[in-house]
């Protein structure tokens, strides 16, 4: 058992296998999957592996990295017993919702399990990725898991009472919503499709990369930006009159609903 291997073939394990192979890592990576045209391209794009079937995929894992559905995991996991197969002892959940006291004990006590919640945006290097160890995981699994995923980006430790939140919370698809919904009320104010998007697109990654670069208070940024008697202060205080933060935590409390939701099938 000398692989990492990957159950399911799909966006995230793509992105992850991306991310790794521009990063320069060359170990052997297996992936299995019941569509065919998944892995083959995964094969063809980032050099995995295919397994004939799930049996060889798990006698082949030395971290096994569970990337299905929520809805799907109990099933795969029952397939994992009943075929047989012994399963490895490091195994990784990416399952939005689904609690460790869910996965413990699935493949036998041997097993030790940890939650990993990777961004999309691994796959060029830049990903966030939240860990969450279970209680039997010894130092040296702690360290390899975090090694793993600190080449696709940067990796913090939290409590598993607040994954949900932070599934919730870290999502770059953040970011995309609020740059279409920033260009269309561009487009609507009179500029042009491409002008509203540039313009977006800079009031956001660069706004937050300059944050990042200078080591300034968020609210000194803020304070900076918004001149009394200025465009961007009455810009704000007409978002925030609106209930922009009261819509984002709405957003925020549905997306945590969800993960029970998960937690539950």
């Amino acid at each position: 058992m000398t692989s990492v291997v990957f159950l399911g073939g799909g966006r995230i394990t793509g992105a992850l296998v991306a991310g790794l192979r521009l990063a320069g890592y060359e170990r052997e990576i297996v992936v299995y999957d019941r569509n065919a045209e998944k892995v083959r391209a995964l094969r063809r794009d980032a050099r995995v592996l295919i397994a004939r079937d799930l049996k060889s995929a798990v006698l082949r894992a030395e971290m096994l990295i569970v990337a299905v559905r929520p809805a799907s995991i109990a099933g795969i996991l029952e397939e994992i017993v009943a075929g047989g197969g012994r399963a490895p002892k490091l195994c990784v959940s990416l399952a939005a919702g689904v609690p460790l006291q869910k996965l413990r004990g699935r493949l036998g006590s041997a097993a030790r399990w940890v939650r990993a919640m990777p961004s999309p945006v691994c796959r060029v290097g830049r990903g966030l990725t939240a860990l969450s160890f279970g209680r039997s995981v010894t130092k040296t699994e702690r360290r390899r898991v975090r090694e793993f995923f600190e080449r696709v980006g940067t990796v913090l430790e939290i409590p598993e009472g607040q994954f949900d939140a932070f599934t919730a919370a870290y999502s770059c698809s953040h970011g995309y919503h609020a740059l279409a919904t920033l260009a269309k009320a561009g487009q609507r104010a009179g500029l042009g499709r491409a002008t509203a998007l540039t313009a977006a697109a800079h009031a956001l990654s660069d706004g937050i990369g300059y944050w990042r670069e200078s080591g300034k208070a968020l609210s000194e940024l803020l304070h900076e930006a918004a001149t009394p008697g200025g465009i961007a202060a009455a810009t704000m205080s007409a978002m925030d009159e609106s209930g922009y933060a009261r819509v984002v935590e709405k957003g925020i409390r549905a997306g945590i609903k969800q993960a029970w939701v998960n937690a539950k099938r």
